[in-house]
C-alpha cells in the first residue's frame, strides 16, 4: 500500500472564520495506481495535495505513508520523508534559473546526503529518462516550457520515490507540449511509479485510471477508469 487517509480534517483559521478545507476524507492508494484528483476552485485539491506530499499536516485523522504515521510527524521528520519517499512537479516548473539541468536534477541529493559520485549517475539516469541528457548543461532560459518540466520531472525521479505528485502538471504548456508531458508520466506509470496528478483538467485527468473527485472539502466520487478515460466503476 502507497498511503491511506484515514477520515482526514484539515481546519484553517481565517481572521474570525474557521474554514474546513477537508473534511473527514479517507482514501486509500495502492502500490503503482494512477490517480488524479479534480474539484473546482475551492474543493480542497491544494490541501489534500499539500497534506499527501507532506507539506502540511491534518488537523485530525490519519496519513500512513506506507507503514510510516505521518499525521504525527514534527516539521524536521516531514522535510525528511519529503526529501526520501515523494517526487514534486509543479505547474511553474520551480527551477533554479541560475543552475543547470544537471545541477537542479541533483539537487534533492545533495540535500539527501548522497556522495557526490553516486550523485552524478543517478542525476544522468533520471535525465537520461526524460530526454535530455544532451541539454544537461544548459540553464532553463535556455529551454523550452516542456524541456523545462521534463528536467522537473527528472528532478521528480531522481531520489527514486515512492510516489510522483504531479500538481497541474500542464498547466503552463500548450495542449501539443502538454500530451507529450502527460505521455512521460504514462511511460513512469508504466514502468511502476505511482503517480498521483492534481489537474482541473478532465482531459489531463482522464490519462489516469482512477479519478477522485473532491467538494466541498469531501470526496464527491472515486470511479475508476478504463484505457479511453470512461468512468467504469465506483471504487470501495
Amino acid at each position: 500500500m502507497a498511503l491511506r487517509l484515514n477520515q482526514v480534517t484539515k481546519t484553517y483559521i481565517m481572521g474570525m472564520e474557521e474554514v474546513r478545507a477537508l473534511q473527514d476524507v479517507s482514501l486509500i492508494v495502492k502500490e503503482n495506481e494512477y490517480l488524479a484528483i479534480m474539484g473546482p476552485s475551492g474543493s480542497g485539491k491544494s490541501t489534500m495535495m499539500n497534506v499527501l506530499g507532506c507539506l502540511d499536516t491534518p488537523t485530525s485523522g490519519e496519513y500512513f505513508l506506507g507503514n510510516e504515521d505521518v499525521s504525527k510527524m514534527n516539521d524536521d521528520q516531514l522535510a525528511e520523508i519529503r526529501n526520501r519517499k515523494i517526487g514534486f512537479v509543479f505547474q511553474t516548473f520551480n527551477l533554479i534559473p541560475r543552475a543547470n539541468v544537471f545541477h537542479n536534477v541533483e539537487l534533492p541529493l545533495v540535500y539527501g546526503g548522497i556522495a557526490p559520485a553516486t550523485r552524478t549517475h543517478m542525476a544522468d539516469s533520471a535525465i537520461e529518462k526524460v530526454g535530455l541528457l544532451d541539454r544537461k548543461k544548459h540553464r532553463p532560459n535556455e529551454l523550452s516550457g516542456g524541456q523545462r518540466q521534463r528536467v522537473a520531472i527528472a528532478r521528480a525521479l531522481v531520489n527514486n520515490p515512492a510516489i510522483i505528485l504531479a500538481d497541474e502538471p500542464t498547466g503552463n504548456l500548450d495542449s501539443t507540449t502538454g500530451e507529450e508531458i502527460m505521455a512521460i508520466f504514462d511511460q513512469l506509470h508504466g514502468a511502476g511509479h505511482t503517480i498521483i496528478l492534481v489537474t482541473h483538467e478532465s482531459g489531463i485527468a482522464e490519462h489516469a485510471h482512477r479519478i477522485v473527485r473532491l467538494k466541498d472539502g469531501r470526496v464527491e466520487s472515486d470511479l475508476q477508469t478504463d484505457s479511453a478515460g470512461v468512468k467504469a466503476g465506483q471504487v470501495y
